[in-house]
């Protein structure tokens, strides 16, 4: 009897523990694709331009935008930002577009030296045209730690990732757009940048990767009790056999 409650015992454990890495590889999927629905709908978006105005008011999560914003003498700089293998961060500044919409536009990147001393850069200010990408902030990754602290250069915050509430508690724009706008990198205003909408995450393919791994793993702990009830009665089997 202690020994059958012993092996329902490890056939609970190994369902259990089965059921937990398939939903992680269900959920490496999901991620896959919801990715590739983002790639495909930012190759379209250039097709249908709205205002940002209009944009501001829709729940799209991609939109290709113009119009004019006033920028605002605040900054945030996003750490941890990688370009082309080097460390640095994003730039960040709250704009009021030109019907009263509060939003950040992503200026562009700037690399940190070794020693990772902040950039002292001057706010870019007043009223600018502009285009670019209406997309929701980089994605936060693990969320540990305040999203935000203050530095020494005035109304300047190095952020560790994009919070809409933290920033507009900083900012005193209790209602700023949860998106922001990434800058057409062809416009001659803040840094170097791109319209990569998965900047500093895994792609596609690699979570494909991961699901396999997750139901392969899955996979394998179901197999483990099958083989060892498996050799336990060829065991038994090949004792009786040896009884005279």
């Amino acid at each position: 009897m202690t020994r059958h409650h012993t092996q329902l015992a490890g056939w609970a454990l190994a369902l259990a523990v089965a059921a937990a890495f398939a939903l992680l590889g269900r959920w490496q999927l999901q991620r896959m694709h919801q990715k590739e629905a983002l790639l495909a709908q930012a190759s379209q978006v250039r097709a249908h331009p709205r205002t940002l105005d209009e944009a501001l008011g829709r729940a799209q999560t991609l939109q290709w935008v113009s119009g004019e914003v006033e920028l605002q003498p605040q900054q945030i700089l996003l750490d941890n930002q990688l370009r082309e293998g080097r460390a640095g961060v994003r730039v960040y500044q709250p704009a009021r577009s030109a019907k009263g919409h509060w939003l950040l536009v992503e200026l562009g990147w700037w690399p940190l030296p070794p020693d990772r001393q902040l950039p002292a850069l001057a706010p870019i200010t007043g009223r600018q045209s502009v285009r670019g990408l209406l997309a929701p902030p980089p994605s936060a990754g693990l969320r540990l730690g305040p999203p935000m602290s203050a530095t020494a250069q005035p109304a300047t915050w190095l952020a560790t990732r994009i919070e809409p509430g933290a920033i507009a508690t900083a900012t005193g724009r209790r209602d700023i757009s949860s998106q922001v706008l990434r800058l057409d990198p062809a416009l001659p205003l803040g840094y170097a940048r791109d319209l990569d909408v998965l900047p500093n995450t895994l792609p596609p393919a690699r979570h494909l990767a991961y699901a396999v791994q997750w139901f392969g793993l899955a996979a394998a702990v179901l197999a483990t009790p099958v083989v060892l009830a498996w050799r336990r009665r060829r065991v038994r089997r090949q004792a009786r056999t040896a009884l005279p």
